[in-house]
């Protein structure tokens, strides 16, 4: 069990980055009078079930790990909550991506098809993209085939690997489609990955939020309550801060809000990824 004098964090180490960034971070915590640990995970299913059993009071987590959080709360009782997320995981949109010169004009010109998918747990590469397909008639895997590059599962497509791969294989013509977060679209454009012009945007999914701070139900208030007045409180001109922040890939801690994971938690019911009480349901998934 944890020390209930000191606030403990889970996150994920889905790159070298994130020491640097948690140990930090820390340290700026401890000299701001609160008491702080972090553990890293290898994969978020662990790190959430550490919420339940005491090893940590937050977790650093993805979307999808919210709404794992949240179901399993809510099955046993203990409901957790959030506290504060990046200005960078506000309003984000996922992008079903042609080669500029196919004969692929709207949605249901996919029919028949192959759509490159990011990681099985992915909520921007692959769970969102085909939830939103569905919801305008072509479903994954009946209409039009799937083709899955899972990289580092379990890490819920905080790496870029897999979009990566899937819109390489987009322009080697091994897929029709590719879906990947706009940001990335942009970034693999900038980096020759895609090169400028050679793609289309087919559809984008409605906007989204990404990742949170989420806290369990008998986390210490005070530790949790001092922890998010120092991330709302943390700012950009500081200069032993931005490069920290800059690292983590934020201008400014916001407040918390939920109502951005709707069509993810949709997604996970359609494709069966956690049943309503937080188990894993998807077969071939592996972390």
């Amino acid at each position: 069990m944890t020390d209930r004098n000191m606030l403990v964090m889970g996150a994920v180490a889905y790159a070298p980055k994130v020491v640097t960034i948690w140990e930090g971070f820390r340290q700026f915590f401890e000299a701001n009078g609160l008491p702080f640990d972090f553990v890293l995970y290898s994969n978020y299913e662990r790190q959430v079930e550490a919420l339940f059993d005491g090893s940590i009071h937050v977790a650093w987590n993805s979307p999808l790990a919210w709404l794992r959080a949240e179901r399993m709360g809510k099955a046993v009782g203990k409901p957790v909550s959030t506290i504060a997320m990046r200005d960078s995981d506000r309003d984000l949109t996922s992008l079903i991506v042609v080669r500029a010169d196919a004969d692929i004009r709207q949605i249901a010109d996919l029919s028949g098809r192959t759509v490159a998918v990011g990681a099985v747990d992915s909520p921007q590469a692959t769970l969102l993209p085909l939830y939103c397909l569905h919801r305008q008639g072509i479903k994954a895997g009946e209409d039009f085939a799937i083709q899955r590059h899972d990289q580092l599962g379990g890490k819920h497509g905080d790496h870029i690997g897999g979009e990566r791969e899937a819109a390489r294989a987009l322009l080697a013509g091994k897929a029709d489609a590719a879906c990947m977060i706009a940001g990335n679209h942009l970034l693999f454009t900038n980096e020759g990955t895609l090169p400028a012009g050679s793609t289309r945007i087919l559809a984008e999914t409605p906007r989204y939020d990404h990742c949170n701070f989420t806290v369990a139900a008998d986390a210490p208030p005070s530790l949790v309550a001092r922890m998010r007045e120092l991330l709302l409180g943390m700012s950009w001109e500081d200069p032993a801060l931005r490069p920290l922040l800059e690292l983590e890939g934020l201008r400014q801690w916001m407040p918390e809000r939920v109502e951005g994971y709707r069509d993810l938690d949709a997604a996970v019911d359609v494709f069966g990824f956690y049943d309503p009480s937080g188990n894993i349901t998807c077969v071939d998934y592996h972390y």
